[in-house]
């Protein structure tokens, strides 16, 4: 059985703040659940590639630069390889596009951690809120306000 692999983005605006994804009621994975932006890497295509692609697609927004925060096994799901990214953008609510699920929005670490987190986020935002490049992300991100 081959390994599905899965990109999904950490995107920090200069207030700190996450970009989450409300998912639709009727997603096949975390129906009504909070999850990040991204999806499945398409065959033939670099998981950077697809962080990037599948940023625009839900979000119209694009950054110039994801860097690689942690690849690992989905628990549960030993043949879905995640590979998480996180960048900063300077974009508002009001330039985020609306591409898929009920909502698309930038909200503050302890409104994040207080949501009802699809599997991959809850394993990932925690982490990356006690993290280094979190850190390191919000302070590149006032830079670029």
């Amino acid at each position: 059985m081959s390994t599905t692999q899965v990109s999904v983005v950490l995107l920090v605006d200069p207030r700190g703040r996450f970009l989450m994804q409300h998912r639709s009621a009727d997603a096949p994975i975390s129906p009504n659940q909070w999850g990040l932006p991204g999806g499945h890497v398409e065959p033939g295509e670099e998981p950077l590639a697809a962080a990037h692609r599948e940023l625009l697609e839900e979000t119209g927004l694009t950054v110039d630069r994801l860097d690689l925060w942690w690849r690992g096994l989905k628990p549960g799901a030993s043949q879905v390889e995640i590979w998480a990214y996180h960048g900063v953008t300077a974009a508002a609510q009001d330039d985020v596009v609306l591409g898929e699920g009920q909502a698309m929005v930038f909200l503050p670490p302890d409104a994040v951690l207080a949501r009802d987190l699809a599997t991959t986020a809850a394993l990932l935002v925690p982490g990356f809120l006690r993290s280094r490049e979190y850190g390191h992300a919000a302070v590149r991100a006032r830079a670029l306000a």
